[in-house]
């Protein structure tokens, strides 16, 4: 499926079985990382297609009359092993398909031999498609390393987050519209300190490196405002400073994003009383709360995107609001309201869960909240995002 970046359910980063770790060197673990489909319990079959081809051409044209030689279609034994081995073993058939059409052309009498011709046919496609498969073998070392590089942005801007960091039940899944990048400007952390645990959630405007950029910009401001401000509403002041300077410094660059704003989704989880959470909205979509009674939207708030605070008649107020037993937090970015099918409706989120709640009341579980979600944005799309998703869920442990 186009854009299908996936961070694991509960959250937390995974190694996936067979790859290199990221910002590895890109050597032979690259290499055998290649084709992981051409694997049997863990060991690579990439032989077994050329060389069954190897031997079922010397034995079909063995076992044919004189006027029907086809020992020279071994030419492609080579060149299929070109497209699935390493460079030593497209060599090594290379020299087994020499070999192999030497020892039957000459078993035929000297007026059925295909000849001088055909070997040296054979001989200049074994050096050629080794050729290639070493042109092949650097291509993918690239790639593996700028897919390494890529891996490393996103784990810094979306860093992962620990089980129960914070006092907090939280599991999360992003998927990027960009499948290359693998990284957008959906962003997400979760910052305990002294004064209690915040949460932000949000969704940089437009997509590219300058939307990456603006989150990490501002997920640098909350870490620190986070931690040492006692005030929520301080916090946000200091995101709306930052992503105004992030503005100005990529406007004296002459770069065309200078007008970038996002909007964004700000958690506080006091410390007393435990079943209350402070939200600020800067023009997202308010969280929805799922839990035992069933879904309820939190109340719209009055703060613009982060970046237009100018426009606003003052900052946004924040409202205290109250959490039963077993009620989950869901915060989602414009990925999943977005979300449009063959017939261009919106994905109904709120039906949606609250139809999934009521016939299994553990869904108001985090990691089976967003893995639903997930599921059910994908199966409206059909795979085909528009823009990069982002699925969030939280609840005090």
């Amino acid at each position: 499926m186009r854009g299908r970046v996936l961070r694991p359910a509960d959250g937390r980063y995974r190694q996936p079985p067979g790859r290199p770790a990221p910002g590895g060197p890109a050597g032979r673990e690259d290499v055998r990382y290649r084709q992981p489909l051409l694997r049997v319990r863990g060991r690579s079959v990439a032989w077994a297609p050329p060389l069954l081809l190897l031997a079922g051409i010397t034995v079909v044209d063995y076992n044919t009359t004189g006027e029907f030689r086809i020992i020279s279609w071994i030419v492609l034994v080579p060149g299929i092993a070109a497209t699935i081995c390493g460079v030593w073993g497209t060599a090594a058939f290379a020299v087994l398909s020499v070999a192999a059409y030497v020892l039957v052309d000459t078993s035929w009498p000297h007026q059925y031999q295909t000849g001088l011709p055909d070997f040296i046919l054979v001989t200049v496609g074994g050096v050629l498609a080794t050729l290639a498969c070493a042109v092949r073998v650097r291509g993918q070392r690239r790639m593996l390393h700028m897919r390494d590089v890529a891996d490393t942005t996103r784990r810094t801007v979306l860093r992962p987050l620990p089980p129960g960091w914070g006092g907090l039940d939280h599991a999360a899944v992003y998927l990027a519209a960009d499948t290359e990048a693998r990284v957008g400007g959906d962003f997400y952390d979760v910052q305990p300190g002294p004064h209690g645990t915040r949460v932000l959630v949000g969704d940089v405007q437009g997509k590219g490196l300058g939307a990456v950029e603006a989150a990490a910009a501002l997920l640098g401001a909350f870490r620190e405002a986070g931690y040492h401000e006692a005030d929520l509403t301080t916090v946000a002041a200091r995101l709306e400073v930052r992503m105004v300077r992030h503005r100005a410094h990529t406007a004296a660059l002459g770069r065309a994003d200078g007008d970038r704003f996002a909007t964004a989704v700000l958690l506080g989880f006091p410390e007393v009383p435990p079943d209350a959470v402070d939200v600020l909205l800067f023009g997202h979509e308010p969280p929805l709360v799922v839990g035992p009674d069933g879904v309820r939207h939190l109340p719209a708030g009055d703060g613009l995107p982060l970046g237009l605070g100018e426009f606003a008649p003052g900052p946004p107020t924040p409202r205290r609001v109250r959490l039963g037993a077993g009620e989950t937090l869901l915060l989602v970015t414009d990925g999943v309201t977005e979300a449009r099918d063959r017939d261009g409706l919106f994905y109904p989120l709120t039906d949606e869960v609250a139809r999934a709640l009521a016939a299994d009341p553990r869904l108001a579980d985090p990691r089976r909240l967003v893995a639903f979600v997930r599921d059910g944005t994908l199966r409206h799309c059909g795979g085909r995002l528009a823009d990069d998703t982002t699925v969030f869920a939280v609840r005090r442990v």
